[in-house]
């Protein structure tokens, strides 16, 4: 079993919990209303992606094994609820787990798929990104991508690392643990240090 597959199975599952946290988090849902949001918050990346990318059926319509692990993700999100919510960052660790899978996993998919290698980072990063934002906009949140965190920045960051080593002909396993452990320590060292990228405009002091 190739490790990509393995990477994207699991990065979902993550994501289905980190989904389904977020919404009880704002509100108290039945299993469906968590469901939907684990579910879109695991599918929405790689969907955008693969409609991008003209890349069809979908992954998740074409492998039911993508819905196990939603399905797991979300009743080990309500299993373990108090306790994962006990854990401080826990649901920043399964979002930056998540996003780290998805971006080397949609890279690599996309120059599978023949596309120019700078795009292939963008779709790395569409893949880690997209679904988070479509989770907060159903949780009535701002988009984390529009927050001072860097969130985007660490999945670029992974992904051109996986291409340079790609280019110098890395071997792929290896290729694909190291840039997503990248994508993992940019995103908490940024966090931990309260680190972010300089604001579009500067506000201007007052006098």
């Amino acid at each position: 079993m190739q490790i990509q597959y393995i990477l994207e199975v699991v990065g979902t599952g993550f994501f289905a919990i980190s989904g389904a946290l977020a919404a009880n988090d704002k509100a108290q849902p039945d299993w469906f209303g968590a469901g939907f949001i684990g579910f879109i918050t695991a599918i929405g990346g790689g969907s955008l992606r693969d409609i991008l990318l003209g890349s069809y059926p979908l992954v998740w319509i074409n492998d039911i094994n993508f819905m196990y692990a939603i399905i797991i993700g979300v009743i080990l999100a309500s299993i373990f609820f108090k306790v994962l919510i006990r854990l401080r960052k826990t649901f920043f660790l399964f979002d930056t787990v998540g996003i780290a899978m998805f971006t080397i996993v949609g890279t690599e998919k996309a120059l599978s798929l023949g596309v120019h290698p700078v795009i292939a980072a963008i779709m790395g990063m569409f893949s880690a990104i997209m679904g988070g934002v479509i989770r907060d906009v159903l949780t009535n949140e701002i988009p984390i991508i529009f927050k001072k965190e860097i969130y985007a920045t660490a999945c670029l960051s992974g992904a051109m690392t996986y291409l340079i080593l790609d280019y110098l002909n890395i071997e792929r396993n290896f290729n694909f643990i190291l840039s997503a452990l990248l994508v993992i320590a940019v995103r908490i060292v940024a966090v931990k240090m309260n680190l972010s990228l300089p604001k579009f405009i500067k506000e201007d002091k007052a006098p």
